[in-house]
């Protein structure tokens, strides 16, 4: 049996290889690594993939939700509700053009924002809500939506970990994730599912004026070269990237279908040991499982994730603390106990290895590892 990893970009790279290593030579050979015509088809292909109107590349995850908060002119001190327990970025952004991060808790079953939290924490200061499709699925976006309707907030969703997945409202329609709000993000970090080999990331919009904007921010604020009608930053996807990138958007897809796969043969082993609780599917949305996160009960994550380390299994704690509790937001005044679910999920989540390439005699001895564990 091959070395466990968290996620095999080598694999995956090995069986693309071919088409891969095509795309690639083809911008070598015409020099064009700024800006390059795949740039421009990929995102196309992407818009199309996601029933977006307009896909705006740019540098990485973190700069598309810069970008987004940028183009949509949020006022100084605005307040942008964001979940405690998540990824960094979405806080930072927030406060680096001088927003102020309203950290909110969230639901027990999915790690998503709470729209119940939500409602109790608008002001007449918040301007947004930055939902995050955690883990691989939609947070419950109708609610969401509904709510800053009614309040006249925007909505950016952070899209870096469920790129495919897709949401389905009260009336059987389907959406993609991303493309509910006024503006949607995603990151191509090497490890997420549509990644690449570097960074990148890509905004998305319905609005062909909030596209123009975007577009502008992402390039200088320029609206024709040299002529800047705007305050822009400079945050572009390098052609090699798009190239790459338009190749593995042909087979998202099948990568979906192998996590999904990946993720019942897990429940499967799962679903009657004692001490585990495996990730809940929520009924409006599917799961791409970017992460395939379990709950350890009664004080036992780290001991099991020792006991994996020790079997040469690698697992990840997504995440430790949660934002409220880092130095860095301590200036917003959150205590501990401010945002129990959030807090608790810091103590008893655990991601097992979760990749395309996963085999089934890998995935049972992952199993075996922690069932062994459990029934000490």
């Amino acid at each position: 049996m091959n070395q466990l990893q968290m996620v095999d970009l080598k694999g995956q790279y090995q069986r693309l290889k071919p088409q891969i290593d095509a795309a690639m030579q083809a911008v070598v050979d015409s020099t064009a690594f700024i800006n390059g015509p795949q740039v421009k088809e990929f995102s196309q292909h992407l818009a199309q993939y996601l029933q977006a109107n307009h896909v705006i590349p740019c540098a990485n995850g973190t700069d598309a939700l810069q970008i987004a908060l940028m183009a949509l002119d949020l006022p100084a001190g605005g307040e942008v509700i964001v979940p405690a327990f998540n990824y960094v970025a979405t806080a930072e952004v927030i406060a680096l053009l001088g927003l102020k991060p309203v950290f909110v808790d969230v639901l027990p079953d999915t790690f998503c924002l709470d729209p119940d939290r939500v409602r109790a924490a608008i002001t007449d200061k918040t301007v947004a809500i930055m939902p995050v499709h955690l883990f691989g699925q939609c947070a419950p976006m109708e609610e969401i939506m509904d709510l800053a309707i009614a309040q006249e907030l925007f909505v950016i969703e952070d899209n870096a970990q469920a790129i495919g997945a897709e949401y389905i409202d009260a009336e059987g329609g389907t959406s993609f994730a991303g493309t509910i709000g006024h503006v949607g993000t995603t990151s191509f970090f090497p490890s997420k599912n549509l990644g690449c080999m570097g960074d990148g990331g890509a905004i998305f919009t319905q609005d062909e004026e909030l596209a123009v904007v975007l577009q502008q921010i992402a390039n200088h604020g320029q609206h024709k070269k040299y002529h800047y009608s705007r305050v822009g930053v400079n945050s572009r996807l390098d052609t090699l990237q798009a190239a790459l990138l338009d190749v593995k958007l042909q087979h998202l897809d099948d990568f979906i279908l192998r996590r999904q796969k990946a993720a019942m043969n897990y429940d499967s082993a799962f679903v009657e040991v004692e001490g585990i609780k495996i990730p809940t599917l929520a009924p409006y949305s599917s799961h791409v499982f970017h992460q395939y996160t379990v709950q350890v009960s009664a004080g036992k994550r780290d001991a099991l994730k020792a006991h994996l380390q020790e079997q040469g299994i690698p697992s990840m704690v997504y995440y430790p603390v949660p934002l409220h509790l880092h130095d860095a937001y301590a200036y917003l005044g959150y205590q501990a106990g401010d945002f129990p679910v959030a807090e608790g999920l810091c103590h008893t989540v655990l991601s097992l290895p979760m990749h395309t390439e996963l085999t089934q005699e890998q995935q049972q001895y992952i199993a075996n590892a922690v069932i062994e564990f459990l029934r000490k």
